[in-house]
């Protein structure tokens, strides 16, 4: 279980920066950074960059999203920017268009 929640209909405006681990099921517009598992939900949507050590997308990304760990998109997911992670999986159903760097 995550430790902060942004829901469903809920927008955050702003940067988020979080010592622990954030899903979020709404939406933020604005830099996303967690020293943790990063989890975006179906339905969310995020307008700029994610760091976390572990992301999944299952929304909508665009940004940039960079991983200590991997970044996974999930079938559904949307995702227009660069990924940096040393491991990237790509869902059958998932969209990328980017660039992808796994020397990290």
């Amino acid at each position: 279980m995550s430790d902060t929640i942004i829901g469903a209909g809920l927008v955050l405006d702003g940067n988020l920066v979080s010592e622990s681990s954030v899903r979020v099921d709404g939406s933020v517009v604005g830099r996303l950074d967690a020293k943790a598992t990063v989890e975006l939900g179906v339905g969310s949507s995020v307008s700029s960059d994610v760091t976390g050590q572990r992301v999944s997308v299952a929304g909508t990304v665009l940004g940039n999203v960079e991983a200590s760990e991997r970044v996974d998109l999930l079938a559904g997911a949307k995702l227009t920017g660069n990924v940096r992670a040393p491991r990237l999986t790509i869902a059958d159903g998932a969209s990328f268009r980017g660039k992808v760097d796994m020397e990290v």
